[in-house]
């Protein structure tokens, strides 16, 4: 067993009993699930001999952090009409994103991450529900339906559109949040030839992290274990199959 200074003992001591620390000497930062009987002071996740990940004090079970809300992202055409004309496009649209965020599981989805997950599927429940799960689960990821809104996206389209609390997320719901953010990525512009592809399809990337960006990358790769689901190529080739220039027969990136 490894034997702590007497130094930095009593700096500890201060704070915390000195059985406690002698007990817990060994490993002042022990390997295991969180409060496991066996943890040390402060318990980091075991990790696998290969994994290439580095211990943090704040990564908890399935890669999620216990603060592992990813920033919401800033609108790229705010003052866009939060009302799009149905089209082909939009259903594909859509679809990849489904594919990229929430898979089999659809209107259904609720991050894996979150080891309280809602207490019934999420379209039957009331958006104010769904806030209420929000509050009062601390600490986890709530990403939550086909979309996987995180709550303070989820909050402000919520509010752009005045829907009301006890409406249900239901799948029509949940599809109208979806065109509100993708009106604000620029599907706007981009349907008038006003925005190029590989633009729109950054500005998407930044809102869906399922989604690559030019990098080939998440725009939150890496960020509480978020990552592409997709590749790029996958992604321009579903793109350029609503491209207006592309359809046009002169393709503008």
């Amino acid at each position: 067993m490894r034997v702590v200074s007497p130094i930095l003992l009593a700096v500890l001591c201060a704070s915390v009993p000195c059985n406690i620390l002698r007990a817990e000497s060994g490993s002042l930062f022990s390997q295991g699930n969180w409060g496991g009987a066996r943890g040390g002071l402060i318990a980091t996740p075991a990790l696998s001999r290969d994994s290439k990940e580095t211990p943090s004090l704040f990564v908890g079970r399935a890669a999620a952090g216990l603060f592992a809300e990813r920033p919401a992202h800033e609108p790229a055409f705010d003052t866009a009409s939060p009302v799009l004309v149905q089209g082909s496009d939009v259903a594909r649209l859509r679809a990849l994103i489904g594919a990229a965020e929430s898979r089999r599981d659809g209107y259904e989805a609720v991050q894996h991450g979150a080891r309280v997950k809602t207490p019934k599927p999420p379209t039957q429940m009331t958006l104010a529900e769904i806030f209420r799960w929000i509050e009062e689960t601390p600490g986890q990821p709530h990403a939550i339906g086909r979309y996987q809104f995180i709550p303070a996206t989820l909050r402000r389209v919520v509010a752009k559109l005045g829907i009301a609390p006890n409406a249900r997320f239901s799948p029509a719901v949940q599809d109208r949040l979806a065109d509100v953010l993708l009106a604000e990525a620029g599907l706007h512009e981009f349907r008038a030839g006003r925005l190029g592809r590989v633009a729109f399809m950054n500005n998407l990337a930044k809102i869906w992290a399922g989604l690559p960006n030019a990098t080939g990358k998440s725009h939150y790769h890496g960020y509480a274990g978020n990552r592409a689901s997709i590749t790029w190529a996958r992604f321009d080739a579903e793109m350029a199959r609503i491209d207006p220039a592309v359809i046009a027969g002169h393709g503008v990136e």
